[in-house]
């Protein structure tokens, strides 16, 4: 019964391609020609790389299992797909993409020839379309874009994007006092800035009324940013702030963007978000919402 169940949808999916492509003005031939690709393509299922990013930075820092959501059907299909390479063991195919599948993507990537923090276990586009070969379509892919110079430190192209228009919502410019990949480049920073993504703010002659606006700013077009003092740390004023989903996101700085979704202060005390709360979003929901 299930085999012709199956046999009745396969046939249903095949008339209703013809139907589409006869719509397009295609003969009979011509639509038998491209038909079965197009089949194909149609069955398999569909990743959400906005979803799977996020959840890869938010579940291996939860006390629980809770499934960050929205992402679920995409981590499953990720996790069949590294099982289905010896990569992944059964019992962690479960749409949760905690540290086990953290470590079992970074295997993957390592098996492409990636190193260093292209190997981290935080899915880029390149690894996780060579992932999907056969398995599953990629969508709302996501990338850092190249790099570029700004006030003398390397950043990219997303990250300036989301600065450009925190400079539009606030009506002033900002300066930067770090940037980002510079592994090892500042010892107080533990790692975060070696990666992209990850910048500090200068807030030389703000008010305490004007920082904590450029934070929520921040946080408006997808940072995950916090007023840091020589208090928590040793360091000056500043404002650090992580932009989440960014593909290059060293493994401190995804710590960091996990904590935040959770609720917490982005340090090694994993104190309370001590920041404006507002929704958190990333920067490509903030764009489809402005």
């Amino acid at each position: 019964m299930k085999t012709m169940t199956m046999t009745r949808r396969a046939l249903t999916g095949v008339l209703a391609t013809f139907a589409v492509l006869g719509s397009l003005g295609l003969s009979a031939t011509q639509a038998s020609a491209v038909t079965p690709h197009a089949a194909q393509t149609a069955a398999l299922p569909v990743v959400d790389m906005e979803a799977v990013v996020k959840a890869a930075q938010i579940d291996p820092r939860r006390a629980d299992n809770t499934l960050t959501p929205g992402a679920k059907d995409s981590v499953l299909a990720v996790e069949q797909a590294l099982q289905a390479r010896n990569l992944l063991d059964a019992r962690w195919v479960d749409g949760y993409f905690g540290t086990t599948t953290i470590t079992a993507y970074a295997a993957f990537q390592r098996s492409l020839g990636y190193t260093g923090l292209a190997a981290n276990g935080l899915p880029g586009a390149t690894s996780l379309t060579a992932l999907g070969q056969g398995r599953f379509t990629v969508t709302r892919v996501i990338g850092p874009g190249a790099k570029l110079q700004r006030d003398g430190y390397t950043i990219n192209t997303r990250t300036q994007a989301m600065l450009t228009e925190t400079e539009r919502l606030l009506g002033f410019k900002l300066v930067l006092s770090q940037g980002s990949y510079n592994p090892g480049g500042d010892p107080t920073s533990a790692g975060t800035h070696d990666g992209g993504g990850v910048v500090d703010i200068n807030i030389d002659g703000m008010s305490a009324t004007t920082r904590t606006a450029v934070a929520k700013a921040l946080r408006q077009v997808g940072f995950a940013a916090w007023v840091r003092n020589p208090t928590q740390g040793d360091w000056p004023w500043h404002i650090h702030a992580a932009a989440i989903s960014d593909t290059d996101l060293s493994t401190q700085a995804q710590n960091q963007t996990g904590d935040y979704y959770l609720g917490f202060n982005g340090l090694a005390n994993h104190g309370a978000d001590d920041g404006p709360r507002i929704p958190i979003q990333t920067w490509e929901e903030y764009q489809r919402t402005h």
